[in-house]
């Protein structure tokens, strides 16, 4: 797998757009709902979104592929998280909690369980 253009999109910039929806959501929805409730409401679109980005936007069927985008949208979940949230807002209960495990787990699990479906697809 050669770093190339494609790549670069599908995981740095698909990853950063993937977080910046979930960080704007958050900073709309922390004026709608309970601090705590924020994460498990963000979950079910980040989901819809993410599988709909892995389906529809990202191209190639290599598991290699799916390791690297797994990889870096994890990676830039938990930096961009700490920096932007953690550091910038110092929640006063904290930050990690269930739902954001869950969240990183997502950001990785996704595009192997989408890499697997495109192996078994592939001719």
């Amino acid at each position: 797998m050669e770093i190339n253009k494609e790549f670069l999109k599908d995981t740095f910039g698909w990853g950063f757009l993937l977080w910046l929806l979930g960080y704007g959501l958050g900073i709309i929805l922390f004026t709608l709902v309970p601090p705590y409730a924020i994460g498990w409401v963000i979950t079910p679109i980040a989901i819809v979104i993410t599988i709909w980005v892995l389906l529809k936007q990202v191209r190639e069927k290599s598991m290699l592929y799916f390791l690297g985008i797994a990889i870096v949208w994890t990676g830039l979940a938990v930096v961009l998280d700490y920096f932007f949230i953690v550091k910038a807002f110092k929640p006063a209960d904290g930050y990690y909690k269930l739902d954001v495990y869950l969240y990183y787990c997502l950001m990785f699990f996704l595009p192997l369980l989408v890499g697997m479906r495109r192996q078994k697809q592939s001719p």
